[in-house]
């Protein structure tokens, strides 16, 4: 964990304890090798963490807790090869971009981001602007229609501040990897709180199989 100018940029390193280090196990799956939602083939996470305690003039009189989550979900261009996708309303709160092409076409396009609900459009611009950079036929062979989802940090974080920016979106695409996720206060988790008690980003896989095919199931 590296920082610059007040904004922690955050990578793989030492994370706390899970439940299942402590010998306690959530359901009856096993889960993959790394409980992680990158246990599933090709998938990659980055986040680019937003953090300064500097009070802003913006009414909140909060510091800056936020950041930029992204999902990759293959390696290759997933505005060529896209893949079916669908989605689920748990609780009908939280805006999602892109719900309406995932409805009806049920195809996924792009990576999948999340930040702080006032931070959706910023996100979504960044990565339309550099994912055209990296495929002269968006915007010619087809639109791109990014997935970002929104998560209301607005407890913890100064979000009338507008402190995520299309650099902190591209720092977490250029930083997602493969294998181990980290979680807690880190990327679009950083100012999250959950019933009164910090919040964060949380990974977890589980093995299903059915008959003699299985499949890894990563969240």
């Amino acid at each position: 964990m590296t920082s610059v100018g007040g904004e922690i940029s955050s990578g793989p390193g030492p994370q706390r304890p899970r439940l299942r280090d402590h010998g306690i196990e959530v359901g009856r799956l096993r889960p993959g090798p790394l409980n992680a939602i990158s246990d599933v083939e090709g998938v990659s996470v980055g986040h680019a963490t937003v953090w300064s305690d500097t009070r802003q003039a913006s009414g909140t009189d909060r510091p800056a807790r936020t950041g930029v989550t992204v999902v990759v979900p293959h390696q290759g261009n997933l505005f060529r090869d896209r893949l079916f996708a669908g989605s689920h309303a748990l609780s009908g709160y939280g805006e999602l971009t892109s719900r309406s092409v995932i409805s009806e076409w049920g195809l996924l396009g792009s990576p999948i981001a999340l930040t702080n609900s006032h931070s959706v459009g910023v996100v979504h611009d960044a990565l339309v602007r550099h994912l055209s950079s990296k495929d002269p036929g968006i915007g010619i062979d087809d639109v791109l229609l990014p997935v970002v989802a929104e998560c209301d940090d607005s407890y913890l974080n100064d979000i009338r501040g507008m402190h995520v920016t299309s650099e902190h979106v591209i720092k977490a695409l250029e930083s997602a990897r493969c294998g181990t996720v980290m979680e807690g206060a880190v990327g679009a988790g950083t100012g999250m709180q959950c019933f009164g008690w910090k919040g964060g980003i949380g990974t977890s896989s589980r093995l299903v199989r059915f008959g003699r095919s299985g499949w890894t199931i990563g969240s």
